[in-house]
């Protein structure tokens, strides 16, 4: 008998018909003799909606409202599938996040799980009860509802299955699994059995979907196995989220990721002296930009340098203008954007015993007459930026050039 936890996220509960199949799917693992609990998100295009209304009524909302309001749809959820089970003759009762509770952080929007009080839960579950928690959300210091940010139901799947002790956590979606690309760009993209911790999250931060990127830290540092599979193909297999030491075989290359949502900035002709750095970045990070790549020129005279940064296409006005009103601190002579770049990444931890990875790269996008903008790097991952007009056929090349099409 193991201990389960299945999250199913808004497509696999999008409607009535959905739902019971997702009950048919947690009855199978009760029939089993497994100890189950599941989280869900809101019905497809429920939260989208739900933020639609709170926006229209106030731009400038309270974000304590905001987090009650959204924090609903997924709470219907939940209520429904009990209902759904407790139709087909299986023990089930809904929780919502501060029923439980679990206990968050306050910042609204984009609560931090700070620990669950399973307790009570786990011992309903071993009783033979299905627990259906509302995902996305928990409970403040001030007792006001939080939630976790958008696809935050991944993380409370994994917190709570890190909780509970559980043997893994199902993660059900619409893919059957983490693919070596996304395979809307190539057809011989190939479902992977198996991949790091340390690679999905390298995937997920550089643009893949599949997981949310907290949620594969959260089974990272507590070392939950979790299973991506698809709510209408479960039998499957899926793909495992595990310790590298768990992946016999090693490829250099696992996946290649991208994303479009990349602008550049350049700064011409810079002071080359201590403190311009931070003159840069101060004002950028008070205004709230992510920054990611970053590339200084070496100074030609020791006194004047070029630096270039990116940051997400959606924050691209608002660094422009933190920089523009920091120009007589910073001291450069100009700026200059470009909106249409996006970021192709490799990742593999292979790469720590492969040399040459990062060479097969460059050559590969040299004969595609592709131009590498920015280099950024790290142990089991390269990154470049490159302009998104050239984003499917770097892919494709880089796919094939590191042996991952499918036979």
């Amino acid at each position: 008998m193991a201990k389960i936890v299945m999250k199913f996220g808004g497509t696999s509960v999008g409607d009535i018909p959905r739902i019971r199949n997702v009950a048919k799917l947690v009855q199978r693992e009760v029939e089993r003799g497994h100890n189950v609990a599941v989280v869900v998100s809101a019905m497809a295009g429920e939260t989208n909606k739900l933020v639609a209304w709170t926006r229209e009524l106030s731009p400038l909302h309270d974000a304590r409202e905001y987090d009650s309001v959204v924090s609903s749809g997924e709470q219907v959820t939940a209520g429904l599938l009990a209902v759904a089970l407790a139709a087909i003759g299986v023990p089930a009762r809904s929780w919502l996040g501060w029923q439980i509770p679990i206990r968050t952080s306050a910042m609204h929007g984009s609560a931090r799980i700070l620990a669950i009080e399973s307790d009570l839960l786990n011992q309903r579950i071993s009783n033979g009860q299905v627990a259906v928690v509302a995902g996305f959300q928990g409970i403040a210091p001030d007792q006001r509802v939080t939630t976790l940010g958008r696809g935050g139901s991944d993380t409370s799947a994994v917190a709570l299955a890190a909780a509970l002790k559980a043997d893994r956590c199902d993660i059900y979606t619409d893919v059957d699994g983490v693919y070596t690309t996304d395979p809307r760009i190539t057809s011989r993209a190939r479902k992977l059995e198996r991949i790091s911790y340390e690679e999905m999250l390298e995937l997920a931060s550089l643009g893949a979907k599949v997981l949310q990127t907290r949620s594969v830290e959260v089974a990272m540092v507590h070392r939950v196995p979790v299973r991506v599979l698809s709510a209408f193909a479960a039998d499957n297999g899926g793909t495992l989220v595990c310790d590298e030491e768990d992946i016999v075989e090693k490829n250099p290359v696992t996946g290649i990721a991208y994303t479009k949502d990349e602008a550049k900035i350049t700064l011409l002709r810079v002071p080359d002296q201590p403190g311009v750095a931070a003159a840069i970045f101060g004002p950028l990070a008070d205004a709230g930009v992510n920054v990611d790549m970053i590339v200084q020129n070496v100074s030609e005279d020791g006194r004047r340098t070029d630096l270039t940064f990116t940051t997400q296409r959606s924050d691209l006005d608002r660094a422009l203008h933190a920089i523009r009103n920091a120009a007589p601190q910073i001291g450069y002579k100009d700026v200059i954007s470009d909106p249409r770049v996006a970021k192709i990444s490799i990742i593999g931890i292979g790469m720590r015993a492969h040399p040459g990875v990062a060479q097969t790269m460059f050559t590969t996008l040299a004969q595609k007459g592709i131009n590498i903008q920015v280099i950024s790097t790290s142990e089991i991952k390269v990154s470049v930026l490159i302009s998104e007009d050239y984003v499917e056929l770097a892919v494709r090349a880089l796919h094939s050039a590191y042996d991952l099409d499918s036979a």
